[in-house]
Order: structure tokens, then sequence, then C-alpha cells
């Protein structure tokens, strides 16, 4: 009746520990598991589980478990196993069939071996020396392959020593053990075959994602980083913000299915630039398309120089040779005049191409005034104004080098990446990336874009996001058209942003008081950019 009930019980945990399996998401989790419940429904003492290698050559130690000397290594352990892998054919190409291990593995049956120090037909060498060193006893072994759905064998489970139950002497693995051994190591192989799918279609979708950043990074070396540094600093700052205890914040935890599904969503955050042309994305200077047009104006200002010298030789000459010394003086310094005006509006124009600093009314007054001053002629003769409509628009940018169409585009790439993702069929544990990596342009007061959307009507994690962009973008070292900001410039700047509900204030608070900018900077930016940072002159932050 004792037997019969240990059966049921053993039956019944047979039952929970597949649920248990098909739960786990960590292969090492799932491998310690698949071990630990084998030897507890066969009441083992000992128990090794193997994996076939990718190349199906031989059989890898993945987790070891003796409880009688305390012998725990590989899986959770943190103690990494040794042992060379077991190899499924000798030298000559024969099959390996003196290990009991490979035995199973390459005729896909269970081995039941009741004393390995008596057995016949296979080598149990390595057992005797493992005892030899250990004070161990070895005696009985049930060695069962793991086959997937597809009859191809994955593993071995092996367990060492029957325990009687009841008084805890070696015995031999009884056939119900073997069932059960049997029927568990089908559930696990099925179990670590999903996961491993899971595991392979993850890895795929990773690399498809990588191979998008990667086109981002062909089509523009001046923001490819920019798609990895964001999801880095937008992990760290949600990380800080799940381990923050008080708070408006305190109530802000994460899964490990909800760090994947922000990942993926940072990595993605900027896809929609795979539509945004290279030459409003790479615009390092006002006037340029695919080249700088400044050496347009320039070629023109030579011609005109041209002109205002020719112009002075022909009043020399039409003074005639009587001309008094004062008149050919003021002729001389008329033209001399003149090309030091040009030479000086020709310098000014290449400094507003730069578009390095903010263009005052008078600024933009002078580009105007500067067209309208000068003017050169063709091959035919016909006069045309120094610069052109579009050339004066690009001239007077207020700031940065982008026109208003030109910045139009560059937002535009939110709306593609939204377009872009919300038109995947993605799984359930996915289904915010849209929304994250969608969100990381809007602003708390609802003026950001591209829908305009309130702090309230954002998750926090693509609020987390928004700060993480902006902070990339102000630190960022590969940009064309700025400096890199130092540390106590960029987080001036965002509590600016704090203040006049640009970013949730709430989030730059865990972002300055963990740190997070710092461990950041110690990674991704040049040492003459960590500055030291003084907490109480950031706007909008109360240090505490």
């Amino acid at each position: 009746m004792d037997k019969l009930q240990d059966l049921l019980r053993r039956l019944e945990d047979l039952n929970e520990i597949g649920a248990a399996l098909s739960n786990e998401r960590n292969i090492d989790a799932l491998l310690e598991k698949i071990l630990l419940a084998a030897k507890a429904i066969t009441h083992a003492d000992g128990g090794t589980l193997y994996r076939t290698d990718d190349s199906g050559t031989h059989l890898r130690f993945e987790i070891m478990r003796t409880d009688s000397i305390g012998i725990a290594m590989g899986g959770t352990s943190g103690k990494r196993i040794v042992f060379p892998p077991l190899p499924l054919h000798l030298a000559d190409g024969a099959p390996n069939l003196s290990m009991v291990a490979a035995y199973a593995a390459l005729k896909r049956q269970t081995v039941n071996i009741a004393d390995a120090y008596t057995a016949e037909g296979f080598d149990f060498s390595g057992t005797r020396a493992f005892d030899a060193r250990t004070g161990y006893r070895s005696t009985s072994f049930l060695t069962v392959p793991m086959m997937n759905h597809e009859g191809r064998v994955i593993g071995v489970l092996q367990l060492i020593n029957a325990l009687d139950p009841v008084t805890g002497a070696v015995g031999v693995f009884s056939d119900s053990d073997r069932k059960l051994a049997e029927s568990l190591a089908s559930q696990a192989a099925i179990a670590l075959t999903n996961r491993l799918l899971v595991s392979q279609l993850e890895a795929l979708f990773e690399s498809f994602i990588t191979l998008i950043n990667n086109a981002i990074d062909e089509k523009s070396p001046y923001t490819g980083g920019h798609c990895q540094r964001v999801p880095t600093l937008t992990m760290m700052l949600a990380e800080a913000v799940n381990d923050t205890t008080e708070g408006p914040l305190a109530d802000f935890t994460m899964s490990d299915a909800d760090r994947y599904e922000l990942k993926i969503a940072g990595l993605l955050h900027d896809c929609g630039k795979v539509t945004t042309p290279v030459h409003v994305v790479d615009k390092a200077t006002k006037l340029q398309t695919i080249f700088d047009r400044i050496a347009l104006v320039d070629t023109r200002f030579e011609l005109i120089r041209r002109d205002v010298e020719l112009s002075a030789l022909r009043s020399r000459v039409s003074a005639g040779p009587d001309a008094s010394p004062v008149v050919l003086a003021q002729i001389e310094r008329h033209g001399e005049d003149r090309l030091r005006e040009l030479d000086a509006d020709r310098a000014f124009l290449h400094h507003a191409n730069i578009g390095s600093e903010r263009m005052n009314d008078a600024d933009v007054e002078r580009v105007h005034a500067i067209a309208r001053r000068w003017s050169w002629s063709d091959t035919l003769g016909q006069t045309h104004a120094c610069l052109s409509d579009d050339e004066i628009e690009n001239l007077t940018i207020r700031a940065g080098t982008l026109t208003g169409a030109e910045r139009e585009v560059i937002n535009n790439h939110i709306v593609s990446t939204i377009r872009m993702l919300e038109s995947l069929p993605w799984p359930r544990h996915l289904s915010n990336v849209p929304e994250y990596a969608g969100g990381h342009h809007e602003r708390m007061d609802g003026k950001g874009y591209p829908r305009g959307l309130t702090r309230d009507q954002m998750s926090v994690q693509a609020r987390v996001m928004g700060i993480a962009d902006i902070f990339e973008a102000l630190t960022a070292k590969d940009r064309p058209y700025k400096r890199p900001m130092k540390l106590s410039e960029a987080l001036h700047i965002l509590g600016k942003f704090r203040l006049n509900g640009h970013i949730d204030p709430d989030l730059f608070d865990v972002f300055v008081r963990k740190q997070v900018y710092l461990r950041y900077a110690e990674t991704f930016l040049d040492p003459e950019q960590i500055d030291m940072v003084d907490l109480s002159a950031i706007p909008g932050y109360l240090a505490n």
C-alpha cells in the first residue's frame, strides 16, 4: 500500500513538474529543474544531465548533483563543470558504445544498471576514479535518452544510486523508476526544445533588429551609434526606477518579460529613420545637400571679385593718362573698400553656414542685405543675385542647420516608426513595443509629436525612453553640427526640460539621484565630458 501511495505521489509530482518546466524561460534553470525533478521522483542520490553539442558529435556536461557528498556543479550553482565532453564516436569513426551515456544516446534506449562495478560491456573506469578520489560508491545507474518531437536525441539524463525512501539504503532503480524517468525525459525534451526554439527565434528577431540599425548606421555614421546607446541608457534608467522603493515611482516594477519588451522597443525606437533621406540626416551645414553649396557661393564671390577689380581698372582707364594722383587714389581706395566689404560678407556667410550659434534679427537681415548688395554676371551677360531664394532660406535658419521643411522630414521618422511597428503582428508579451518606441518624442505637457500625448496618456517606459533619447543626443560626440556637451551642461538642459513640461519630473529625479547619468557617461562619453556636477545648480532638482 505504501509503495502504491508513493507511486501515486510521484505521478502527481510528474504532472506538476511538467507544468513547471513549460513555464521556465531560463535555459540553465530549466536544465537544473529537469535533473532535480528526475532525482526527486526516482529517489536518486545523484545525477548528471548531458546535452548534445551543436555538431551532434559529443555529449556536453550541463548539470551535476550528488547530495550525499555535496556536489553541485553547472546550472545556477555558479560552479563550472570542467570535465571534457563525451565523444559519441571514436577516433576511427566507430560508435562509442563503451560509455553508458553515449550508448543510450546512440541506441536511443534506456540503460538500467544494478551495479557499475559488476556490469559488463561498459567502461566505468572514470566512475571508479571519481569514487577513489571522493570516497563515494557509485552503484546503480539509470541512463535515459532525451528525444525531441523529431526523434532526435538532444540530451541524456543519468541518475545514480537509487535510495530507499525509508531506510536510505542504495538499491536498484525499479521498473516504475524507469518509466517515470522516461516520461519526465520526454516532457523535459519537449520543454527544452520549445525553450531553445523560442530562444533561437528571439535571437533571429534581435539579429534582424540589429540588421536594421546597422543599415541606419551605414546610411548615417553620425547617428548610427544612437540606435545602440539609447536602448542601453533606457534600460539603465528603467532598472533604477525598478529599484526605487520610495516616492511616486515606488510601485513601478519589471519582470524579465517586461525588460525584454522594453529592450526590443529601445532597439527599434528609430527604425523609421530608414525612410529619412541621408542628405537631411547628415546635414552638417545649412547649405549642405549632396554637397556643401557654400562652394558655389565662393565661386560666385570670386566672379564678383573679378568684376570689382575689372571695374576699378576700367575707372583708371576712363580717367585717362592725365588723371591726377588724387583721382587715381580715390579710384583705388574705392576698389579696395569694395573688396574688403566683399570679403567680410563672404566670411560672414561662411560663419552663418556652420549653424553652431543662434542667429539674431540683425544676422538674418544681413544675409538678406548681402543678397541684395552683390550680383554676378554669367557668360550670356545676365545678372544674378549672389544668393538664391533657397540659399537665403537656409542661411537664415535661426538655430541648427535644418529648415522647417527638413525638420518635418526628420520628425516624420517617428511617424514611420509607429506605422512600421503597428503593422507587425506582435505577440502578447511584446504588444507594448509600438507604444514604448513611438512615444520618445512626446512631451509631458502635450506639446510633443507626433500625437501630442500628455504624461497621463503615456506609459512609464515611453517616458523613460524620452529622457534617454534626449540625454544621448545632448552628449553624443558623433554629430557633425554640434560639439558634445559635458555632463553639467546636459543635466542643466534636462533640468530646464523638467521645469517646462518636456520630460517627466519624477523620472528625471531618479535619473539624477541614482546617478544613472554618471554610469552611462563612464561607458560612452569621452573623459573630458565627465566634469564635476553641482546638483544644487541643476534647475528643478532638489538634492536630498
